[in-house]
């Protein structure tokens, strides 16, 4: 079945990575699944492997991980729970973050390490080709032309399908740009912190995925009878709800990732592809920051 009672992922729309990789707007991200301080194993082992099958169950594919969590158990799970693979389901994953403990991330862009760690996701993953590889932080100590580079590189040996990059700002994005085709860019973005707004904006302008981090974050706005409270219950649903609803009617370019642990709570998530904000309540909800 393809309705959108038993696949709501499906109402969110579409977007074309790259312009050849469509999938629905509302994805799903994996950085939960792991341990706490996204470090280990997850707490629940076989509720991980659920989280990660429901969510194609319920019409979701596209998945972003990283190497750094766990470091690889979140790719070893998704393997796990879902290879082989459904035809349309496209993964992301992302290195330049090493991991010294729970909590613990410094950037690390040097080329042979970013090679290394295509490998080693390659193998986690057990694919010949990454579809989105993301550069997960600049690394200030190395030039950005031989990170961006050793991508490029990458993707002409066939081992990388399309080139992210994550928290930059629009500067960092052109320069990103002048070295290789970039396709999706990845900052910290909510309805309470739009400190990415102008990348967002570059990102709608040239057409590239905009895929904010932490997207359910609501803060003061989700108190009881503020605006995010008023209008979840008008519609039934919860803050975090029509906070996921909100930046789905923000920008045709978005690919919101929520990431959770239960599955319970992922179904609650992908219901917001569901929710229709009208003019009136995306308006008041976009001014109440």
């Amino acid at each position: 079945m393809s309705t959108t009672a038993s696949r709501p992922a499906d109402a969110s729309g579409t977007f074309a990575l790259g312009g050849d990789l469509t999938v629905n707007r509302l994805g799903f991200g994996a950085m939960r699944l792991t341990g706490p301080g996204i470090w280990g194993e997850p707490e629940d082992h076989d509720e991980a492997v659920r989280v990660l099958r429901r969510a194609v169950e319920l019409g979701v594919n596209f998945i972003d991980t990283a190497d750094s969590y766990g470091p690889f158990v979140s790719e070893r799970l998704i393997r796990e729970a879902l290879h082989p693979y459904p035809d349309d389901l496209v993964i992301a994953t992302k290195a330049g973050l090493a991991r010294s403990g729970p909590d613990g991330w410094s950037p690390l862009g040097r080329p042979e390490y970013l090679r290394q760690q295509l490998e080693l996701s390659l193998r986690h993953l057990g694919v010949e080709r990454i579809d989105l590889y993301q550069l997960h932080r600049i690394d200030e100590k190395v030039p950005t032309a031989d990170q961006l580079g050793e991508l490029a590189l990458l993707r002409q040996e066939g081992k990388i399908r399309h080139i992210g990059v994550s928290e930059v700002t629009v500067e960092q994005l052109e320069e990103a740009r002048s070295y290789v085709d970039v396709v999706s860019v990845q900052n910290l973005y909510n309805l309470a912190d739009r400190s990415a707004e102008d990348v967002l904006r570059y990102a709608e302008s040239e057409n590239l995925a905009f895929i904010p981090w932490f997207p359910i974050a609501t803060g003061e706005l989700a108190r009881p009878g503020g605006p995010l409270d008023t209008a979840a219950r008008e519609h039934g649903a919860t803050p975090a709800q029509l906070a996921l609803a909100w930046l789905l009617r923000r920008s045709p370019v978005m690919l919101p990732i929520p990431g959770t642990s239960s599955v319970a709570h992922l179904d609650e998530n992908v219901r917001a592809a569901e929710i229709e904000l009208n003019d009136e309540e995306f308006e008041e909800l976009t001014k109440a920051v």
